[in-house]
Parts: C-alpha cells; structure tokens; sequence
C-alpha cells in the first residue's frame, strides 16, 4: 500500500515553543512512535511550514540591513530542507529504511484568483508607517490585524502538478521514504517554456492530496490537532467526533467547517477519495497512537 501522511503543524512545534531545532526534533519523535503503524509499505511524508516560513521571514528583516531579503519562493525552498533534514533525523530510526528530501516545485496558475485576492497571512507584524513603507517599496499587500499591526497577506493558489512527481515515484520504486511538497511546494508558474518561482503560499493539504492522486496512492493520512472531524465544532453544544464522511453524500458539510483549518484537510480528502476511489483519514497522531479510528474518508462504493 502507497500511503501519503500529511503531517500538521502540531507535529513540528506545540503550543508555546519558539521553534528550536530540539523542539522540532522531540515533537517529530513523539509524532513518528505515535504513527509507527501507518509507515509499513511505500510512503511518503508531507508537511506544513507556516511557523518556520514566519520565522525566516522574520530574520530575513532584522538582518536586511546586511544581507538582502529573499522572495517568499525561495523562503518556501529553504524551510522545505529545514524542515526536511529534521523529520529525516527522527523517521529513519522510526521506519528503519533511508529517507529522501525532495525539494518539490508545485505549478499554480498566475490567472488563478488568489492572485486578485491575497488572504494568507505571513511574516511578523509591522507598525502602520513600516507597513506603508513596505508596500510602496516592495510593492506588497498588507492588511491590518486588531490590536496586533500590519501584516503581509499573499495569494494561495490551488496546486496543479507537482513537477517532482516521476522522481518521487523513482525513489519509492528504490524503497526510500520519501519527504516531499514541502509547506505545499515551492510555487512556481509557467513562463516562456520553463518555470519561474512566484510569491504565494500553496496549502500543504491540497498539494497533499495533489502528490497522493499523481503516485496512485491507496492512503492519504492527513494528521492534525484533534482526532478527527467534529460536527458543530466550537459551539455551544458538545462536539461529535464524524466517524465516516463520503464526497458524494455530505459535500454540503464542506461550507460548514472552518475555513483555516479543517475545511482545507476535508476538502482535500474528498478529492482524493473522488480521484482515486482509495480512503482517506483524518486524524491526529495521538488518536492512532492510541488506536483511535478518527474520520475516515471513502468513496459511495465502499459499503
């Protein structure tokens, strides 16, 4: 079985921690020992980098006085290999087999919407004269948050190929574990018959989703938080853990959950679930360490 494991933002950094190499590390292990059961057969692992982008984004700017300021594209390849040596320091002890890092370009569209709309916040805040400043010298969008200053917000385009996908499907053939799409890959757009990096923020969910249904994958595992998808989360009422979701019958769910977090993951199962006919699950590492079903994800046929 080919499975595609997702990793959350929970799985690099917890509640509190400034994001030190050891954090990182021990939040790793304890995630990989949790999941050991999912890490039979072909694999490969994806992840987030929204803290660790904002964090060199961050250094970049009280150093740009030295050294100048990267593009975001470039930020996004350099947390991939961060964040890429880290995991493949704790998963290989874990899996017992060699793991790859693949510095992974995803094609977006530069005519996709987002382009028109940018929403995705990242990097440190700034005061309102800076964030002036910064839009007419560098031509970025910013946009206030209460009580805490300005902020740059970018596109998230939708992924459309992932242009390392035959090298993946290679690696894996070779029996490597392999580390790819990275924070949703490095987004690049077409220009002039090759490709350029562009500044956007891809979801690392759907890119997930993306890779699993280019490699034919059987399994997308998308870790997160909580232990599964709950109906009526955060209202006034107890939540109840959803069991079983199928595209077909509770798409109307989708609209219902919230937007920066779990309608993203849900999403991105159904459209493998409707891909690929395979199953998807959504959960998080302590519910399969503890073995807990979570929400799983199956096509109409599955009876």
């Amino acid at each position: 079985m080919l499975t595609v494991l997702a990793l959350g933002g929970n799985a690099l950094l917890g509640p509190g921690e400034r994001g030190t190499a050891a954090e990182h590390r021990a939040n790793l292990a304890a995630t990989f020992a949790a999941v050991a059961p999912l890490l039979a057969g072909e694999v490969v692992i994806t992840h987030g980098n929204g803290p660790q982008v904002g964090n060199e984004l961050l250094r970049q700017e009280l150093a740009a006085a030295e050294a100048p300021p990267l593009p975001l594209w470039v930020a996004v390849a350099q947390t991939q290999a961060e964040i890429g040596t880290l995991v493949a320091a704790e998963l290989t002890p874990v899996a017992g087999r060699p793991v790859v890092v693949v510095a992974t370009h995803v094609v977006v569209d530069p005519e996709d919407p987002a382009f028109g709309n940018p929403t995705k916040p990242i990097g440190p805040h700034y005061s309102s004269a800076r964030a002036h400043e910064l839009e007419r010298d560098r031509g970025w969008t910013l946009r206030e948050e209460a009580g805490r200053g300005w902020r740059r917000v970018v596109p998230s385009p939708r992924p459309l190929e992932v242009l390392e996908l035959e090298a993946v499907r290679t690696l894996l053939g070779a029996g490597q574990l392999v580390v790819a799409v990275g924070g949703g890959g490095i987004p690049v757009v077409r220009r002039d018959g090759a490709f350029d990096g562009i500044d956007a923020v891809i979801d690392k969910d759907h890119a997930s989703a993306l890779l699993a249904v280019g490699l034919g994958a059987q399994r997308l595992v998308v870790l997160t938080q909580v232990p599964g998808v709950y109906r009526d989360f955060g209202g006034d009422e107890p939540a109840d853990l959803i069991a079983e979701l199928r595209p077909d019958r509770d798409a109307g769910l989708v609209a219902e959950l919230p937007a920066g977090s779990m309608r993203p993951k849900v999403e991105a199962a159904f459209a493998f679930v409707r891909e690929t006919g395979g199953e998807a699950l959504i959960t998080s590492a302590e519910a399969v360490g503890n073995g807990g079903a979570g929400t799983r994800v199956v096509p109409v046929s599955d009876r």
